[in-house]
Protein backbone atom coordinates (compact mmCIF):
# COMPACT_ATOMS: atom_id res chain seq x y z
CA UNK A 1 0.00 0.00 0.00
CA UNK A 2 1.18 3.13 -0.82
CA UNK A 3 2.30 5.70 1.61
CA UNK A 4 -0.01 8.90 2.29
CA UNK A 5 1.49 12.36 1.34
CA UNK A 6 1.70 14.78 3.49
CA UNK A 7 2.73 18.23 3.40
CA UNK A 8 4.31 19.96 6.92
CA UNK A 9 4.59 23.65 6.18
CA UNK A 10 7.10 24.07 8.93
CA UNK A 11 9.96 22.21 11.04
CA UNK A 12 7.66 20.76 14.23
CA UNK A 13 10.02 19.02 17.48
CA UNK A 14 10.96 15.74 15.81
CA UNK A 15 10.14 13.98 19.23
CA UNK A 16 6.18 14.12 18.30
CA UNK A 17 6.77 13.08 14.38
CA UNK A 18 8.74 9.97 14.51
CA UNK A 19 5.66 8.43 13.06
CA UNK A 20 4.73 10.72 10.86
CA UNK A 21 7.95 10.60 8.80
CA UNK A 22 8.09 6.53 9.46
CA UNK A 23 4.06 6.32 7.74
CA UNK A 24 4.07 8.71 5.04
CA UNK A 25 6.15 10.74 2.72
CA UNK A 26 6.10 14.01 3.94
CA UNK A 27 7.35 17.09 2.16
CA UNK A 28 8.48 19.89 4.34
CA UNK A 29 9.38 23.29 4.00
CA UNK A 30 12.47 23.45 5.58
CA UNK A 31 12.93 27.31 5.85
CA UNK A 32 12.17 28.92 9.09
CA UNK A 33 10.01 31.73 8.08
CA UNK A 34 6.63 30.83 7.14
CA UNK A 35 6.07 29.23 3.94
CA UNK A 36 4.53 31.82 1.45
CA UNK A 37 0.93 31.92 -0.28
CA UNK A 38 2.34 30.82 -3.07
CA UNK A 39 4.53 27.51 -2.23
CA UNK A 40 0.75 26.69 -0.29
CA UNK A 41 -0.42 26.63 -2.87
CA UNK A 42 1.91 24.66 -5.35
CA UNK A 43 2.80 21.66 -3.26
CA UNK A 44 -0.52 21.07 -1.63
CA UNK A 45 -1.55 19.83 -5.04
CA UNK A 46 -2.16 15.81 -4.64
CA UNK A 47 -1.04 15.66 -1.32
CA UNK A 48 -3.86 13.35 0.98
CA UNK A 49 -3.01 15.83 4.17
CA UNK A 50 -1.89 18.81 5.33
CA UNK A 51 -0.64 19.94 8.57
CA UNK A 52 -0.14 23.65 8.96
CA UNK A 53 0.85 25.96 11.71
CA UNK A 54 -1.63 29.07 12.80
CA UNK A 55 0.27 31.59 10.66
CA UNK A 56 -0.96 29.32 7.29
CA UNK A 57 -3.99 30.94 5.81
CA UNK A 58 -5.99 27.43 4.56
CA UNK A 59 -8.93 28.98 2.65
CA UNK A 60 -11.10 27.37 -0.17
CA UNK A 61 -8.98 28.43 -2.74
CA UNK A 62 -5.88 26.09 -1.02
CA UNK A 63 -8.35 22.95 -0.33
CA UNK A 64 -9.43 23.61 -4.48
CA UNK A 65 -5.74 23.31 -5.20
CA UNK A 66 -5.74 19.85 -3.69
CA UNK A 67 -8.38 17.39 -4.73
CA UNK A 68 -6.80 14.68 -2.98
CA UNK A 69 -6.78 16.33 0.19
CA UNK A 70 -8.78 14.17 3.02
CA UNK A 71 -7.32 15.91 6.37
CA UNK A 72 -6.26 18.94 7.81
CA UNK A 73 -4.12 19.57 11.05
CA UNK A 74 -3.28 22.71 12.66
CA UNK A 75 -0.16 22.91 14.94
CA UNK A 76 -2.42 24.74 17.54
CA UNK A 77 -5.92 25.03 19.75
CA UNK A 78 -6.99 27.71 17.89
CA UNK A 79 -7.63 27.18 13.98
CA UNK A 80 -8.97 30.73 13.20
CA UNK A 81 -6.38 30.36 10.48
CA UNK A 82 -8.71 27.34 8.44
CA UNK A 83 -12.23 27.97 6.92
CA UNK A 84 -13.66 25.27 8.84
CA UNK A 85 -17.00 25.88 6.25
CA UNK A 86 -15.31 25.64 3.75
CA UNK A 87 -13.25 22.48 4.45
CA UNK A 88 -16.56 20.86 5.84
CA UNK A 89 -18.44 21.52 2.94
CA UNK A 90 -15.65 19.62 1.04
CA UNK A 91 -15.66 16.64 3.52
CA UNK A 92 -12.30 17.57 4.88
CA UNK A 93 -11.88 17.10 8.57
CA UNK A 94 -9.65 19.64 10.54
CA UNK A 95 -7.79 18.66 13.43
CA UNK A 96 -5.94 20.58 16.34
CA UNK A 97 -4.14 20.60 19.65
CA UNK A 98 -6.61 20.99 22.66
CA UNK A 99 -5.91 20.48 26.15
CA UNK A 100 -2.48 19.88 26.07
CA UNK A 101 -0.95 23.74 26.31
CA UNK A 102 -3.16 24.67 28.83
CA UNK A 103 -0.82 24.97 31.51
CA UNK A 104 2.03 26.11 29.68
CA UNK A 105 -0.32 29.34 28.43
CA UNK A 106 -0.96 29.72 31.52
CA UNK A 107 2.15 30.11 33.03
CA UNK A 108 2.66 32.27 30.20
CA UNK A 109 -0.08 34.82 31.01
CA UNK A 110 1.58 34.66 34.91
CA UNK A 111 4.77 35.37 33.66
CA UNK A 112 3.73 38.45 31.33
CA UNK A 113 1.93 39.01 34.87
CA UNK A 114 4.62 39.30 36.99
CA UNK A 115 7.11 40.79 34.45
CA UNK A 116 4.76 43.83 34.30
CA UNK A 117 3.92 44.10 38.00
CA UNK A 118 7.31 43.92 39.43
CA UNK A 119 8.55 45.73 35.95
CA UNK A 120 11.19 43.28 35.88
CA UNK A 121 11.64 43.92 32.33
CA UNK A 122 12.57 47.40 33.04
CA UNK A 123 15.05 46.06 35.57
CA UNK A 124 17.03 44.19 33.21
CA UNK A 125 17.74 46.64 30.85
CA UNK A 126 18.49 49.11 33.56
CA UNK A 127 21.41 46.64 35.10
CA UNK A 128 22.57 45.94 31.39
CA UNK A 129 23.20 49.51 30.31
CA UNK A 130 25.14 50.18 33.51
CA UNK A 131 22.53 52.56 35.01
CA UNK A 132 21.95 50.75 38.69
CA UNK A 133 24.33 52.94 40.73
CA UNK A 134 22.67 51.93 44.13
CA UNK A 135 19.87 50.62 45.95
CA UNK A 136 16.84 53.25 45.88
CA UNK A 137 13.93 52.95 47.78
CA UNK A 138 11.44 54.78 45.43
CA UNK A 139 13.24 52.81 42.43
CA UNK A 140 10.62 50.72 40.18
CA UNK A 141 8.10 49.86 42.60
CA UNK A 142 5.77 47.69 41.23
CA UNK A 143 1.87 46.34 42.06
CA UNK A 144 1.01 43.90 44.32
CA UNK A 145 -0.36 41.14 43.44
CA UNK A 146 -2.04 39.42 46.48
CA UNK A 147 -5.27 41.32 47.30
CA UNK A 148 -5.38 42.55 44.27
CA UNK A 149 -8.46 41.55 41.67
CA UNK A 150 -7.91 39.11 38.87
CA UNK A 151 -10.58 39.34 36.12
CA UNK A 152 -10.45 36.34 33.43
CA UNK A 153 -12.11 36.85 30.53
CA UNK A 154 -12.89 33.59 28.79
CA UNK A 155 -12.80 30.97 31.75
CA UNK A 156 -12.06 28.08 29.40
CA UNK A 157 -9.31 25.98 30.39
CA UNK A 158 -6.72 28.07 29.81
CA UNK A 159 -8.79 30.79 31.57
CA UNK A 160 -9.46 28.16 34.25
CA UNK A 161 -6.26 27.47 35.19
CA UNK A 162 -5.26 30.88 35.16
CA UNK A 163 -7.18 31.58 37.99
CA UNK A 164 -6.25 28.36 40.08
CA UNK A 165 -2.99 30.23 39.61
CA UNK A 166 -4.03 33.42 40.27
CA UNK A 167 -5.81 31.93 43.60
CA UNK A 168 -2.52 30.89 44.82
CA UNK A 169 -1.31 34.00 44.96
CA UNK A 170 -4.17 35.41 46.86
CA UNK A 171 -5.78 37.37 44.73
CA UNK A 172 -9.54 38.04 44.41
CA UNK A 173 -11.08 36.15 41.58
CA UNK A 174 -14.02 37.62 38.96
CA UNK A 175 -14.57 36.19 35.38
CA UNK A 176 -16.64 35.95 32.45
CA UNK A 177 -17.28 34.08 29.90
CA UNK A 178 -20.12 32.35 27.46
CA UNK A 179 -21.25 30.64 30.35
CA UNK A 180 -21.08 30.38 33.84
CA UNK A 181 -18.89 27.33 35.67
CA UNK A 182 -20.97 27.20 39.15
CA UNK A 183 -17.95 24.36 40.00
CA UNK A 184 -15.38 26.98 39.23
CA UNK A 185 -16.94 29.30 41.09
CA UNK A 186 -17.59 26.92 44.09
CA UNK A 187 -14.37 25.52 43.58
CA UNK A 188 -11.99 28.78 44.15
CA UNK A 189 -14.58 31.60 45.04
CA UNK A 190 -14.79 33.14 41.97
CA UNK A 191 -17.85 35.69 40.62
CA UNK A 192 -19.14 35.71 37.81
CA UNK A 193 -19.78 39.25 36.35
CA UNK A 194 -20.42 41.29 33.25
CA UNK A 195 -17.64 41.79 30.70
CA UNK A 196 -18.23 45.71 31.86
CA UNK A 197 -18.29 45.16 35.54
CA UNK A 198 -14.90 42.23 35.05
CA UNK A 199 -13.46 45.33 33.42
CA UNK A 200 -14.30 48.29 36.04
CA UNK A 201 -13.29 46.25 39.06
CA UNK A 202 -10.04 44.62 38.21
CA UNK A 203 -6.35 45.39 38.61
CA UNK A 204 -5.49 42.53 36.11
CA UNK A 205 -7.20 41.44 33.33
CA UNK A 206 -6.64 38.09 31.63
CA UNK A 207 -7.84 37.67 27.72
CA UNK A 208 -8.33 34.22 26.99
CA UNK A 209 -11.08 33.78 24.42
CA UNK A 210 -10.93 31.98 20.52
CA UNK A 211 -10.46 34.61 17.65
CA UNK A 212 -14.08 35.06 16.14
CA UNK A 213 -16.54 37.28 14.77
CA UNK A 214 -17.89 38.21 17.99
CA UNK A 215 -14.28 38.40 19.63
CA UNK A 216 -12.63 40.71 17.32
CA UNK A 217 -11.71 43.76 18.72
CA UNK A 218 -13.35 42.46 22.16
CA UNK A 219 -11.11 45.33 24.03
CA UNK A 220 -11.45 48.50 22.19
CA UNK A 221 -11.07 52.37 23.12
CA UNK A 222 -14.80 51.94 25.09
CA UNK A 223 -13.86 48.79 27.35
CA UNK A 224 -10.32 50.61 27.61
CA UNK A 225 -11.74 53.74 29.49
CA UNK A 226 -13.66 51.26 32.03
CA UNK A 227 -10.59 49.82 33.23
CA UNK A 228 -8.85 51.57 36.40
CA UNK A 229 -5.91 53.84 35.53
CA UNK A 230 -3.24 51.15 36.79
CA UNK A 231 -4.66 48.01 35.54
CA UNK A 232 -2.74 45.60 33.93
CA UNK A 233 -3.93 43.76 30.55
CA UNK A 234 -2.77 40.13 29.61
CA UNK A 235 -3.29 38.72 25.93
CA UNK A 236 -1.99 35.27 25.60
CA UNK A 237 -5.67 34.57 23.23
CA UNK A 238 -5.12 35.88 19.85
CA UNK A 239 -3.70 39.02 18.50
CA UNK A 240 -6.87 41.08 17.34
CA UNK A 241 -9.19 40.75 20.15
CA UNK A 242 -7.33 43.53 21.22
CA UNK A 243 -7.80 46.56 19.17
CA UNK A 244 -3.90 47.54 19.09
CA UNK A 245 -4.20 50.91 18.17
CA UNK A 246 -6.56 51.91 20.96
CA UNK A 247 -4.40 49.95 23.00
CA UNK A 248 -1.60 52.05 22.23
CA UNK A 249 -2.93 55.15 22.94
CA UNK A 250 -4.23 54.02 26.04
CA UNK A 251 -0.79 52.56 27.30
CA UNK A 252 0.88 56.25 26.00
CA UNK A 253 -1.68 58.48 27.85
CA UNK A 254 -1.39 55.83 30.95
CA UNK A 255 -4.74 55.71 31.33
CA UNK A 256 -4.54 52.04 32.22
CA UNK A 257 -1.08 50.81 34.20
CA UNK A 258 0.17 48.49 31.50
CA UNK A 259 -0.15 45.23 29.24
CA UNK A 260 1.85 42.13 28.52
CA UNK A 261 1.01 40.69 25.46
CA UNK A 262 2.08 37.65 23.88
CA UNK A 263 0.11 37.91 20.51
CA UNK A 264 -0.42 40.98 17.87
CA UNK A 265 -3.59 42.39 16.18
CA UNK A 266 -1.08 42.02 12.84
CA UNK A 267 1.47 39.34 13.83
CA UNK A 268 4.74 39.53 13.73
CA UNK A 269 4.08 43.16 12.75
CA UNK A 270 3.55 45.56 15.41
CA UNK A 271 1.30 48.52 15.87
CA UNK A 272 3.70 51.67 15.56
CA UNK A 273 4.67 53.28 18.82
CA UNK A 274 4.06 49.50 21.14
CA UNK A 275 7.89 48.84 20.92
CA UNK A 276 9.03 52.24 21.76
CA UNK A 277 6.62 51.98 25.25
CA UNK A 278 7.90 50.91 29.13
CA UNK A 279 4.54 50.17 30.39
CA UNK A 280 4.68 47.40 27.89
CA UNK A 281 6.35 43.65 28.37
CA UNK A 282 6.49 41.67 24.82
CA UNK A 283 7.09 38.42 23.71
CA UNK A 284 7.03 36.10 20.27
CA UNK A 285 3.91 34.35 20.94
CA UNK A 286 5.62 31.83 24.06
CA UNK A 287 2.13 31.08 25.05
CA UNK A 288 2.96 26.66 24.23
CA UNK A 289 6.35 27.27 23.87
CA UNK A 290 7.94 24.63 26.21
CA UNK A 291 9.61 21.31 24.93
CA UNK A 292 7.11 19.09 26.28
CA UNK A 293 4.10 20.81 25.27
CA UNK A 294 5.29 21.74 21.74
CA UNK A 295 6.07 17.75 21.18
CA UNK A 296 3.16 16.56 22.51
CA UNK A 297 1.17 18.92 19.73
CA UNK A 298 3.24 17.36 17.54
CA UNK A 299 2.35 13.99 18.29
CA UNK A 300 -1.35 14.72 18.66
CA UNK A 301 -1.86 16.21 15.31
CA UNK A 302 0.14 13.54 13.58
CA UNK A 303 -1.66 11.16 15.04
CA UNK A 304 -4.97 12.34 14.56
CA UNK A 305 -3.93 12.77 10.36
CA UNK A 306 -2.39 9.30 10.35
CA UNK A 307 -4.87 7.29 12.37
CA UNK A 308 -7.76 9.24 10.09
CA UNK A 309 -5.96 8.37 6.73
CA UNK A 310 -5.38 4.42 8.06
CA UNK A 311 -9.47 4.09 8.59
CA UNK A 312 -9.07 4.97 12.52
CA UNK A 313 -10.86 7.20 14.62
CA UNK A 314 -9.18 10.84 15.42
CA UNK A 315 -9.48 11.78 18.96
CA UNK A 316 -9.73 15.82 18.14
CA UNK A 317 -11.86 17.06 15.58
CA UNK A 318 -13.22 20.65 15.01
CA UNK A 319 -16.19 19.57 12.74
CA UNK A 320 -17.10 16.01 13.19
CA UNK A 321 -20.16 15.85 11.56
CA UNK A 322 -17.46 14.94 8.68
CA UNK A 323 -16.49 11.81 10.34
CA UNK A 324 -19.60 11.19 11.36
CA UNK A 325 -20.54 10.89 7.52
CA UNK A 326 -17.37 9.21 6.71
CA UNK A 327 -17.70 6.60 9.15
CA UNK A 328 -21.25 6.20 8.43
CA UNK A 329 -22.45 7.22 11.65
CA UNK A 330 -24.58 10.01 12.86
CA UNK A 331 -22.04 12.72 13.18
Amino acid sequence: MDRPRILLTRRIPEEGTARLFAEAEVDLWHDGSPMPRSALLDRVQGVDALLCLISDRVDAEVMDRAPTLKAIGNYAVGYDNIDVKAATERGIPVFNTPGVLTDATADMAFALLMALSRRIVEGDRLVREGRFKAWDPTMLLGKDLAGSTMGVVGAGKIGSAILHRAKAFDMDLVYHSRHRDQSLERELGARYLSLDDLLRCSDVVSLNVPLTNETRHLIGARELSLMKGDALLINTSRGPVVDEKELVKALSDRRIGGAGLDVYEREPLLEPGLAELENVVLAPHLGSATVRTRARMAKMVSDDILDHLSGKAPKNCVNPSVLGHILGGSG
